[in-house]
């Protein structure tokens, strides 16, 4: 079997992903053509698992003091250069056509009347869950921004629509949870937004996450500059999580049973959903403004039980294998049959406003 996997690369979470699919599809022994847009190749890393991958300009998001800019991005496009890429893409002769949010491919695939199987977190948005500040504008761009026929959505919960638990990467660490240690990881946000609030709480030791050059020790704050590694360890051994409302590192918390802290991104539709949609399933808190107050509030509650989510890279590559992208119901039940139900997760959270 063959098949042409489209990637957008403008986020680390998106790769990640794919590595995960590259590594079940390997062990099939599939040949994947892999594509890659959204940022220059030169600027991609730890690609080994895609091969001699195909990489595009495809569309980049206009983003203004973390926030996405939907109309913005619309607008300013190169579509001439979007037209060109769309052109050199091949489509012919693949057996499937997957898609992670990636527009180059899938328009290539939608001009030549082609089945294209789009699985992404952003495809969860397609469907009717939690959402906050959408309008026309953002429902518009989710829908056309990487078009396909078969839409299914990654999320924490199915929300009874054609959604699969998160992609999460196996890991080797130990999860040991040391009391009152806490991982920062804000990357919209700098040290001078972060830190004040930090020192108001000695007793408790924060690894913050920052691009910085160096790792330094303030007391009980310890900066840190990102490397996947150190990450890693740091999130397996903390208590608690301090982040932005995307879905990977949170998904990674959930899994690991951390206790979270999430900030959305002003303006931005999909991290103000996220944040909404931790708390209505009481996997975490959230807040807007992460001031003493917010921070003061959560420290103090319970940490989570793990949720142990299915292994749904193998068995979505089994299923797409065997089926072609047919009877998504009995894959999605079979995946969701032995998670527990949210309100057995979680024995305590709150929402800190």
């Amino acid at each position: 079997m063959k098949i042409l996997y489209g990637v957008q690369g403008t986020g680390n979470g998106h790769v990640t992903r794919a590595r995960i699919m590259a590594k079940a599809f390997a062990a099939k022994g599939v040949q994947v053509d892999w594509v890659f847009s959204g940022r220059p190749r030169e600027d991609f890393f730890d690609m080994q698992a895609f091969g001699d991958f195909q990489s595009y300009r495809g569309l980049t998001f206009a983003v203004k003091s973390g926030r996405i800019l939907y109309l913005k991005t619309a607008l300013q496009a190169n579509l001439m250069q979007l037209n060109d890429d769309i052109k050199k893409v091949n489509v012919e002769g693949y057996d499937l056509i997957i898609n992670d949010f990636e527009p180059v491919s899938a328009h290539a695939a939608k001009r030549a009347g082609k089945k294209v199987i789009g699985i992404s977190h952003q495809n969860a948005f397609l469907h009717k869950i939690p959402k906050k500040n959408n309008n026309l504008v953002t429902d518009w761009f989710m829908q056309n921004f990487a078009p396909v026929t078969q839409a299914i959505g990654l999320h924490w919960h199915h929300f009874n629509q054609p959604i699969l638990p998160p992609l999460i990467e196996p890991s080797h660490y130990p999860n040991e949870s040391l009391h009152k240690h806490y991982l920062v990881y804000l990357p919209f946000a700098g040290l001078d937004d972060i830190l004040p609030q930090l020192r108001k709480f000695p007793d408790y030791e924060f690894f913050v996450y920052q691009n910085v050059p160096q790792a330094t020790d303030d007391g009980h704050i310890h900066i840190r500059p990102f490397s996947r590694e150190g990450f890693q360890k740091d999130l397996h051994r903390c208590e608690g999580v301090i982040c932005s409302a995307g879905f990977e590192l949170p998904s990674e918390a959930i899994q690991l049973g951390k206790k979270l802290l999430v900030q959305p991104v002003a303006g931005q539709m999909e991290q103000a959903s996220n944040a909404l949609a931790l708390t209505q399933l009481g996997y975490g808190s959230s807040t807007n403004l992460l001031n003493e107050a917010a921070i003061g509030r959560w420290l103090p509650l319970m940490k989570p039980n793990p949720i142990i989510y299915p292994d749904v890279a193998n068995k979505l590559v089994d299923w797409l294998l065997k089926t072609g992208g047919e009877n998504f119901e009995e894959l999605q039940q079979s995946l969701w049959r032995d998670m527990p139900a949210p309100n057995e997760i979680f024995s305590k959270t709150a929402h800190a406003k």
